[in-house]
């Protein structure tokens, strides 16, 4: 299947991920990196959504050694209006750091968290979720709960809905961590009451079925 099949096939699917990723193997596989790069930012013009999909995830693979294709993902694909793309950055990000290691990329990803862009915050924290089934946070859940806690009262509604859903995915396998961090937060502010529901929600269902 050449390029030209491969498009006029994702288009026709309006839902869904693993097409698009197939597709982006099948095309990676045939590739350079390097003409992967160049591929991808001709296809992230297209007006289809699934296109700049296809392309998010070739920015991805060509990401894990060209910073050009990261800077792209970050400022880029960041400011794309399609939540349908927003996924499939979250995915390439993910697919970076696992790529990179995710230990290497603590500063990535630290980076990456302190941009001002909803976005570009979500990638990560939704990226990488569930964060402790991730190699380095599987051993440090900690250092997982601290990045995330960081946002629990972001402005942005978007990244505060990630984090606390990320904060409850932890939550089932290391709760007393999780209720630890949960005790030092303000509930005054109604964003970080906000994200402390969320995240606190697998604890108190747990409590109630306790009692």
């Amino acid at each position: 299947m050449n390029l030209e099949e491969i498009i006029a096939h994702i288009v026709t699917v309006e839902n869904g991920f693993q097409h698009i990723l197939d597709a982006a193997h099948r095309i990676h596989e045939s590739c350079s990196d390097e003409e992967c790069y160049g591929l991808s930012l001709e296809l992230f013009k297209h007006p289809a959504y699934q296109v700049r999909m296809l392309s998010v995830v070739l920015l991805g693979y060509a990401g894990v050694d060209n910073e050009k294709a990261l800077s792209f993902l970050k400022e880029r694909v960041s400011c794309d209006e399609n939540w349908r793309v927003q996924e499939m950055l979250a995915k390439s990000f993910d697919f970076i750091c696992k790529e990179r290691g995710y230990e290497s990329t603590l500063p990535l990803i630290a980076e990456w968290l302190a941009d001002g862009h909803p976005n570009v915050v979500r990638a990560v924290t939704e990226g990488l979720r569930i964060w402790t089934s991730r190699p380095y946070f599987k051993e440090h859940p900690l250092e997982a709960v601290a990045f995330l806690s960081r946002h629990k009262a972001d402005s942005s509604e978007y990244v505060r809905k990630s984090v606390g859903n990320a904060l409850r995915d932890i939550s089932k396998k290391f709760p007393q961590l999780i209720l630890d961090e949960l005790d030092t937060w303000d509930q005054s502010d109604p964003n970080v009451r906000y994200t402390y529901r969320l995240a606190a929600k697998h604890l108190l269902e747990k409590e109630k079925r306790g009692k």
